[in-house]
């Protein structure tokens, strides 16, 4: 049985966020369950981009603080960090406000722009990463994700947070590698078998719905949850705001990799009854998502009659190109195409996008949205 702890808290106050993070931990066994003294840790929390704590898209400093003050009061040697999408880690560091909370106990921000080629022989699919110095200098790994949607996975969640240790524009890399969403799921988990996280810890405090993971709606969710299991921790969250786990590709991928289980029959709730946070309205994609054979035309014609496509609304956007730098593609799907100027929006050029939505993910204005096409809606009303 895979345990998960679920715990209410209703605010950021310090004070209740540490009194929560502490019991969570202790009913998996308490700090020295997870590090010795002396031993050299690396907190890994979710620090998307250059976004404040009340954006919603990183994890809050708060939660991360507590982490800092339990494991290094039992002597543990700690150092944190990620990789965000398009920023220094210094910068989103500064602004999330993790920053100033590390540096009360003198953590210091490690190396997550150089890398390392490491092997994974027990992979599913890929044996190969390039991993930060950061992480790989460190004895273990605690993950602080943070509760969002997304627009390739539906949840970013434990097993996605981990993406986030391979440094800088080489995780742009694997979206043009592995355009199939199924495919970058068992990425995701080959990651994750070499990674193996010690203890993943959940901001859920106020989570973030719709246009997620940087630009959707702050939701106050009041909750924080803890596992060791990571494939378990995704799939209670799926339950938290009803979603089925079966259709997440990253809790399918998991499973198959043997990094835990997803049923529920499986995993046993510690805290707070799980009813008590559950929501039927959060605002994230339900429906299955699908493979598409690779068959040329055919499978092209298939994509822009069925998967959702990035749009972007002209009146948000500020011209920053920031969207086509990131543009995984050569020659690029997005870009001021035949256009010498931009006092226009960039624009799509379809038969390009691969549909990773790292567009959508790093535009700071929540310009780009994500879209069904309208056969789809129209073929979907057909099926009912």
């Amino acid at each position: 049985m895979a345990k998960v702890v679920v715990l209410k808290c209703d605010t950021y106050e310090y004070t209740q966020v540490k009194e929560a993070v502490a019991r969570g931990i202790a009913l998996l066994g308490g700090p020295t369950a997870f590090a010795q003294a002396g031993e050299r840790i690396l907190l890994k929390p979710n620090l998307l981009a250059v976004a404040a704590p009340e954006q919603c898209a990183t994890t809050h400093p708060a939660v991360f603080r507590a982490v800092c003050e339990l494991f290094s009061s039992s002597g543990v040697e700690l150092s944190y960090g990620d990789s965000p999408a398009y920023h220094s880690p210094e910068a989103a560091a500064y602004k999330s406000g993790l920053a100033e909370a590390a540096a009360e106990w003198n953590i210091p921000l490690a190396d997550f722009v150089r890398g390392q080629e490491v092997f994974v022989p027990e992979a599913l699919q890929n044996r190969k990463f390039t991993i930060a110095n950061g992480v790989l200098a460190s004895d273990g790994l605690i993950s602080l994700p943070k509760l969002k949607t997304h627009g390739l996975m539906k949840l970013t969640g434990a097993l996605k947070n981990q993406f986030g240790c391979i440094p800088g524009i080489l995780k742009s890399e694997f979206h043009v590698k592995l355009p199939q969403t199924v495919d970058f799921a068992r990425m995701l988990a080959d990651l994750n078998i070499f990674l193996k996280p010690r203890l993943y810890i959940m901001d859920g405090i106020m989570a973030m719905e719709g246009n997620g993971p940087r630009n959707g709606s702050p939701r106050k969710m009041n909750v924080l949850l803890f596992s060791t299991d990571p494939v378990a921790l995704d799939a209670t969250i799926c339950r938290l705001v009803q979603v089925d786990p079966e259709l997440s590709p990253t809790i399918i991928a998991g499973s198959e990799a043997g990094l835990g289980v997803f049923r529920e029959e499986e995993i046993e709730l510690l805290g707070e009854p799980l009813a008590q946070f559950q929501v039927s309205n959060f605002q994230v994609n339900t429906e299955p998502i699908k493979s598409y054979p690779r068959l040329g035309k055919a499978a092209r014609i298939l994509t822009w009659l069925l998967v959702p496509k990035p749009v972007i609304r002209g009146e948000k956007c500020v011209r920053c190109g920031i969207c086509v730098k990131m543009c995984p593609v050569k020659p690029k799907a997005i870009d001021w195409h035949n256009e010498s100027s931009r006092e226009n929006p960039p624009s799509y050029q379809y038969k390009r996008c691969i549909r990773c939505f790292c567009c959508q993910e790093v535009c700071p204005a929540g310009a780009i949205e994500i879209k069904k096409p309208l056969f789809r809606k129209l073929f979907a009303q057909k099926q009912r």
